[in-house]
């Protein structure tokens, strides 16, 4: 039994309960050798005889898929799955998993952590007062706020109970939203046009699909109101970045988080000359508990699979 491993916080050297499973399971582990999700070629090479595979953000195309000669599963070390290609892996007989809900405490958190250091300049202050400055500068506060939650699942749930912690209002659009559920936890469902308007910060917690591509586009954001700030902690592609550049540079925008690209990682950015944008790594599941539960829930599916047990976490689009 041979298993590739491609997540990046997943090493030859990685000690860990789920690791030593996996080690004791495969008789064979091959890694990630680059530091980096893998591109075509290297995921084609690496599958090469490979049963199943611990994927990252790795992109498993349609051509990757079709040469793997023996692969039975990939099993998703976090909740996204546009990276896989469902329709390529099904025809193929091979099982797409993932590990839903594991780290959205972390991805809320990473939310919140942008939404404050955007209202107030906090990376701006923190560079300006190690060379030498003393700058006074008026930031916003949270606390009475309207946040905008666009895609209430787990994450945004998450997102919306650290809201109630500052006396938020929140606002959510979603497919589907449980009545009750929102009653209970003083989230008023809106339309998306609804949303845009009334945010003074707007969240993002969706899946990447053609649906959803662009979703915040310039005409989205042109409906929000002037100093609005938008952060994305979820997929890359749900924002038009170009629009965006220009809406935060005209004032209209004051404020982007982001977390995760449309190209990743993002190469000579207009948004990288730019003050009143954060940007990371796409590290909203770098946590060690949210490390630790991905680890755990992908090891468990993949031996679940490959031993022909039944797997609550299947992808089945």
């Amino acid at each position: 039994m041979k298993i590739l491993v491609t997540p990046t916080t997943l090493k030859k050297e990685t000690q860990n309960p789920a690791m030593e499973r996996l080690r004791n399971f495969a008789a064979e582990l091959e890694y990630n050798p680059y530091g980096k999700p893998l591109s075509e070629d290297e995921l084609i090479t690496l599958l090469d005889g490979c049963d199943g595979c611990i994927a990252g953000l790795d992109h498993f195309s349609k051509k990757v898929i079709e040469s793997t000669k023996q692969l039975k599963v990939i099993s998703r070390y976090g909740t996204g799955f546009d990276n896989v290609d469902i329709a390529a892996a099904k025809a193929k007989g091979i099982v797409v998993c993932n590990t839903p809900g594991v780290n959205s405490q972390a991805a809320a958190e990473l939310t919140f952590a942008f939404m404050l250091c955007l209202a107030r300049r906090m990376p701006v202050l923190d560079r300006q007062t190690r060379e030498g400055l003393w700058v006074r500068s008026i930031g916003v506060e949270l606390h009475g706020k309207t946040l905008g939650i666009l895609g209430l699942g787990a994450v945004g749930k998450k997102t919306a109970k650290i809201a109630s912690g500052f006396s938020m209002k929140v606002l959510a659009c979603s497919p589907s939203i449980n009545p009750e559920y929102a009653k209970a936890n003083g989230i008023r469902p809106v339309d998306f046009n609804t949303l845009l308007c009334e945010s003074d910060f707007l969240s993002l917690h969706l899946p990447f699909n053609t649906q959803t591509k662009n979703i915040i586009s310039a005409e989205a954001m042109k409906k929000m109101k002037k100093g609005a700030v938008i952060i994305n902690t979820a997929r890359g592609g749900l924002i038009d970045e170009d629009a965006a550049c220009e809406l935060l540079k005209s004032g209209h925008l004051s404020g982007l988080g982001l977390d995760v690209y449309s190209e990743e990682p993002p190469q000579n950015s207009p948004l990288f000359d730019l003050e009143n944008v954060v940007l990371t790594p796409h590290t909203g599941a770098h946590t060690y508990e949210a490390t630790a539960g991905m680890a755990e829930l992908s090891v468990d599916n993949l031996i679940n699979i490959l031993e022909n047990r039944d797997c609550i976490h299947n992808v089945r689009e």
